[in-house]
């Protein structure tokens, strides 16, 4: 059996262990009934589901009608600059508030692109911190710090 579209084939893959390990720590939960469902149902299934649609784009990966996809090497840096960006956010966020921090996580992870632009990013960003606080603090009353800790 020859992998014809190691995209896919890696897709697959990384939805069939993520499916199998959230199915297994949803298991550790009381599962309930489909009537009465308990903490691990909901988790459980979803966790079944994903790994089921990763058996069939791994299977059809392998099939003869699949196109050739070969993996294109991995580009450390741009995994680096979005990971990192959204490390920089979790700690920024209760130093420097929310509006400062949506935009260090914005443009640190825009900069991973190679078509990026500081002016389309700063209308993403604005808009973006525009709709999370809608959404987040005044919608739903979250409380978050708003403004760096020395403006407050």
């Amino acid at each position: 059996m020859e992998i014809r579209n190691q995209k896919d084939f890696g897709a697959g893959l990384m939805y069939m262990v993520v499916g199998i390990f959230f199915a297994y720590l949803a298991s550790q939960y009381q599962m309930g009934t489909p009537a009465k469902m308990g903490p691990g149902y909901f988790p459980f299934w979803i966790g079944v589901l994903l790994a089921a649609i990763g058996l069939l784009v791994l299977i059809k990966s392998l099939s003869a009608k699949a196109s050739i996809e070969k993996l294109p090497s991995f580009n450390w840096k741009i995994i680096f600059l979005i990971t990192g960006s959204v490390f920089l956010y979790g700690i920024l966020l209760p130093i420097m508030g929310f509006a400062f921090s949506i935009l260090v996580l914005v443009f640190t992870s825009a900069y991973a692109s190679h078509e990026f632009h500081w002016k389309g990013t700063l209308v993403n960003a604005v808009v973006l911190a525009s709709a999370t606080y809608l959404v987040f603090v005044q919608g739903l009353k979250l409380q978050f710090p708003l403004l760096p800790f020395f403006l407050q």
